[in-house]
């Protein structure tokens, strides 16, 4: 009997737009890229430094996708629940194969924007038309969101 978990939940703000390419298949495809920050002192240094690191989100879910092209948009905090996919794919004209990690928005997953669209965060409340829920209770933003994004 094989077990194992395969979850991810990341709270982070959007680098880009979503981007929403159609497939040959007919369907849909939706492109998320989300920048999660921490920051550490240096101990040679004693310097505080700052690290962002950078994660795609996919999903082939077509309502979810119509949510993300009305409300995800570059900047916005965003907390997303999903599972780590591996891709191999080959490039045209090279040799070898690349492999792409993202994690996969599927049913059973969750994306909830934790800010207003115009990101000031004011409120306790969500934005109700910016959930894709599949049965999870709706988060609450906090009302101290109103840093400046760096990108």
């Amino acid at each position: 009997m094989a077990f194992g978990l395969n979850r991810v939940e990341l709270i982070g703000r959007l680098g880009a737009d979503v981007t929403v390419n159609h497939l040959m298949s007919g369907g849909r495809v939706a492109n998320l890229s989300i920048a999660t920050d921490e920051s550490y002192i240096n101990k040679q240094t004693g310097e505080k430094v700052d690290k962002t690191e950078w994660h795609r989100a996919v999903t082939f879910q077509e309502g979810l996708i119509d949510m993300l092209e009305k409300h995800a948009i570059k900047g916005r905090l965003v907390y997303i629940d999903g599972k780590l996919q591996t891709r191999r794919w080959s490039k045209p004209g090279e040799e070898g194969d690349r492999f792409s990690t993202e994690i996969l928005l599927v049913p059973g997953g969750r994306v909830q924007f934790l800010d207003k669209p115009n990101g000031n965060g004011a409120g306790m409340q969500p934005d109700p038309d910016a959930v894709g829920d599949t049965g999870a209770a709706p988060a609450y933003a906090p009302s101290d969101l109103d840093d400046q994004i760096p990108f």
